[in-house]
């Protein structure tokens, strides 16, 4: 099956749920920097399964935060949580929008197209007093799920110094304007502040209305204003999770060439590389 949008409501996700068994529910929720849900009462939606982002989906050789797996691992990974080839998978996080849109980039790099997005997650489906849960489902039959890489939705460190020049290439920084601008220390040590060098500044928040997505013209206008000069948008953040919010945003606006930076600032900013910055 499939929905009108890659984001879902709750109402849609409601009915649909009511008429087909092939759908994946998957809670993709991580802590923000500096701020943990682990404190708030836990509520999920039925027959959910854990996307674990930063435990057994990030590259745990990695120097930096929640680094892409390898397609083996994701592969493995996905078909433990009962996904097909056929699977419709919907995901969504328990603070509104944070973390899901990762997820959806991740799914999307590994070549998966049923992927969807339920816009305020966890609020919003209690806002419409429809019914929550506190544990996750059981274990479920392995699945056939398939991972290829897309290298057209990805992004290194390799990239970035290729392309940042390049005026059909527009970057997109998620950061907040003074960290942007350097003027606001990084929360990770041993970062220098500012941006790479001609990336623009669209910080996370600007798209969205509280726990929810702003409507579809709002990001339509939001990124008509930088006047891009070329059909690619690569974005970046702070560890690509807030990247992967405008990525999305992008993707729903109707740009189909979306790389996310997987290291950002995290890799870009480290004092020892001494990468090309902008104040």
């Amino acid at each position: 099956m499939s929905f009108k949008s890659a984001l879902i409501n709750p109402t849609e996700l409601l009915e649909s749920l009511g008429q087909h068994t092939d759908i994946v529910l998957l809670d993709c929720t991580i802590d923000k920097v500096g701020q943990s849900i682990k404190d708030a009462k836990f509520e999920v939606l039925p027959h959910s399964q854990f996307f674990d982002i930063e435990g057994k989906l990030s590259d745990s050789t990695s120097k930096l935060p929640h680094t892409l797996v390898s397609a083996e691992v994701f592969e493995r990974e996905m078909q433990r949580l009962g996904i097909n080839q056929d699977s419709t998978v919907v995901l969504y996080d328990r603070w509104g929008v944070y973390s899901s849109p990762r997820a959806w980039w991740m799914f999307k790099v590994m070549g998966f197209e049923q992927v969807f997005i339920l816009n305020g997650g966890v609020p919003a489906w209690k806002k419409s007093k429809l019914p929550l849960v506190d544990q996750y489902a059981a274990a479920v039959k392995p699945g056939n799920f398939k991972a290829q890489f897309q290298a057209n939705h990805y992004a290194d460190k390799e990239y970035i110094l290729t392309h940042y020049r390049d005026t059909q290439v527009n970057i997109f920084d998620a950061r907040s304007k003074g960290r942007f601008s350097g003027l606001v220390a990084e929360p990770r040590k041993g970062l220098h502040g500012g941006h790479i060098p001609h990336s623009k500044n669209l910080p996370f928040e600007e798209l969205l209305d509280g726990i929810v997505y702003k409507p579809l013209g709002e990001l339509k206008q939001q990124f008509d204003h930088y006047n891009a000069t070329g059909n690619e948008y690569v974005f970046s953040c702070g560890s690509g999770i807030t990247a992967s919010i405008l990525a999305f945003a992008a993707h729903l606006a109707g740009h189909e060439q979306i790389r996310v930076y997987d290291g950002s600032w995290s890799e870009w900013g480290r004092e020892e590389l001494n990468l090309p910055i902008e104040k």
